[in-house]
């Protein structure tokens, strides 16, 4: 297969050859280069390398084109090549020009680009190049090509097949799969033996045989046996607010432990774009965010016991008695109780049992390449499910959005709703929600229920993505740690007067029922539901880990 192409298109001649010249002596010779001097020869070669089953990774294209906005181009790009990225080539200056930035908001809002790339200065221009690899990497990991993926192969699409991608996209590890008499498996497994299915073919080469979790874990080399062990700082769940607790507790000297019973990440891995997230203007992926974290934290010290969940608490002689599912005992001096939440099931025993072929929970990033030009369901009225349905549109035919509520806005952050009325293959159907379905062995069909005046409708549909609303992972607590009354952990000044009697001293902030025992994040009762909050909440707990163990005496144990 010929090696995909960065399509340019300017107007300008000067112009066109810097960006010829960097882009050819980075990139050639995994990518073509291919630049155009007008909007129409642009989108007539486009159709072209279409016809001829090209690859088009990204396309470029000046501010403006004979007059007009470049993004007019840019927009049109999904109709040729739907996973190919596109960015406007901003001259450096015009980044002050308030109207620059309200046309670079309007068309990002609208669909109409990617983001924006100012263009390449003097050589080498590495802010340019990083722009361009942000964009190849994206592209990549859409196709499904991400570097370092691991390859499941199995007979089916659903059962423990689909299990396995479950736990690797819990781990936040790049993945794709493949049946086992596809071609794609036949060129992984040559020379390969019999074996027993499912498989997971690992970056490094090595083949797993239908693995447990915990295999999983340990040839990833991401996990220890934390049993027998003392630190002095406990974090149960592996979430952005697990994750940036494990960043500040390490990186000020705690020995630090992350305890969960998936892998990095938590529910921010079913986001397959966070905008919004401070200092990724061209948005981050749940999963890029929770790797980065991860890899953030490991540097500083933290240490991470993956694939074992947490089964009981209790106050010890000198602070918390951890107590794992494999019978093992972890001693903390403080403990961050960061599990997050799920989505909830929706109780649909005829889409339960099509989970896996058809139903899934979460965006399901990884199953998305499967359902180009197919039409599906989301159901959610959160930020998550905005971000899945914007992403899940670039491959399916058409998406439709469920929502219990009356409006988008009553859920949902501005921006999303504004580019989801935005986006042509996008349709919304408030007041509405999912009583039934079905399929033989792969969903077909949906029946839905107007909540406002209680009609019943059957849709044929190709795939459907549920993100319900969440339920926190508490169910395991003792007595000891006071929830509300749908199971988040209440703590601080919304303890009740009997919990914090208990104490015999004022709570601290995000202190639970249980002294030395904090909460943050989404587990916690009153927590705002956001990736930002949950981040900031895991590293202000850190001063009040600091302070329990101030008040219990001694100093940490340095890692």
């Amino acid at each position: 297969m010929s090696a995909p192409l960065l399509v340019v298109v300017d107007d300008g001649p000067d112009l066109l050859r810097d960006v010829e010249r960097e882009l050819c002596n980075r990139y050639e010779p995994d990518y073509r280069v291919c630049c155009l001097l007008s909007a129409a020869e642009g989108l007539a070669t486009l159709k072209d390398l279409q016809a001829a089953g090209e690859q088009v990774a990204l396309v470029l294209a000046g501010e403006t084109l004979a007059g007009e906005s470049g993004t007019a181009l840019l927009a049109e790009v999904p109709r040729t090549f739907p996973h190919a990225q596109r960015a406007l080539l901003v001259e450096w200056g015009h980044l002050a020009e308030a109207k620059t930035g309200d046309a670079i908001f309007e068309a990002i809002s609208h669909g109409r680009m990617d983001h924006f790339v100012l263009r390449p200065s003097r050589p080498p221009d590495e802010q340019f190049h990083q722009a361009i690899s942000s964009f190849l990497l994206a592209w990549a990991e859409a196709r499904q090509h991400a570097p370092h993926s691991v390859n499941v192969i199995g007979q089916t699409w659903s059962g423990r097949a689909y299990e396995l991608r479950e736990v690797l996209e819990r781990c936040a590890l790049p993945h794709s799969f493949h049946l086992a008499e596809s071609p794609e498996a036949r060129a992984l497994l040559t020379g390969v033996g019999a074996r027993r299915f499912p498989l997971l073919v690992m970056p490094n080469g090595e083949i797993l045989e239908d693995p447990s979790d915990s295999d999983i874990a340990q040839a990833a080399g991401t996990t220890i046996d934390p049993s027998g062990d003392s630190y002095d700082l406990v974090i149960v769940g592996g979430g952005p607010a697990g994750l940036s607790a494990g960043v500040y507790g390490a990186s000020e000297g705690l020995r630090t432990i992350v305890i969960d019973s998936g892998g990095v990440g938590g529910q921010a891995t079913s986001s397959s774009s966070i905008r919004n997230y401070l200092g990724f203007p061209r948005g981050v992926s749940g999963g890029e965010l929770a790797r980065r974290a991860y890899q953030q934290a490991w540097v500083f010290g933290a240490r991470f016991a993956f694939m074992q969940r947490v089964t009981d608490l209790e106050r010890g002689d000198e602070g918390t008695v951890v107590r794992l599912n494999s019978g093992g005992i972890v001693n903390g001096r403080a403990v961050v109780l960061a599990m997050g939440a799920n989505y909830r099931r929706i109780g649909v025993r005829a889409l339960e049992d099509l989970h896996g072929a058809g139903v899934y929970y979460g965006a399901a990033a990884s199953e998305a390449p499967t359902i180009a030009d197919e039409d599906i369901y989301v159901v959610g009225g959160a930020n998550s499910a905005g971000q899945a349905v914007l992403h899940l549109a670039h491959f399916a035919r058409r998406v439709t959005l469920v929502v219990r509520a009356q409006t988008l806005a009553a859920g949902m952050s501005h921006y999303l709703v504004r580019q989801i009325e935005s986006t042509p293959n996008i349709e919304v159907r408030t007041s509405t929600e999912v009583v039934d379905g079905g399929g033989e062995g792969w969903l077909d069909h949906l029946v839905l229920r107007d909540r406002v005046g209680g009609a019943h409708e059957t849709v044929s549909a190709d795939a459907l993505f549920l993100m319900i609303g969440a339920r926190p992972y508490t169910d395991w607590l003792p007595p000891t740690v006071e929830r509300d009354a749908g199971g988040f952990v209440m703590t601080g000044s919304d303890l009740s007067p009997e919990a914090a009697q208990a104490l015999g001293r004022p709570p601290l902030p995000m202190e639970t029922s249980l002294p030395g025992v904090l909460a943050v994040g989404d587990v916690r009762h009153g927590s705002v539901k956001r990736v930002a909050s949950a981040v900031g909440e895991g590293s202000i707990a850190i001063q009040f880990v600091h302070r329990l163990l101030a008040a219990a005496g001694g100093t940490p144990a340095r890692p």
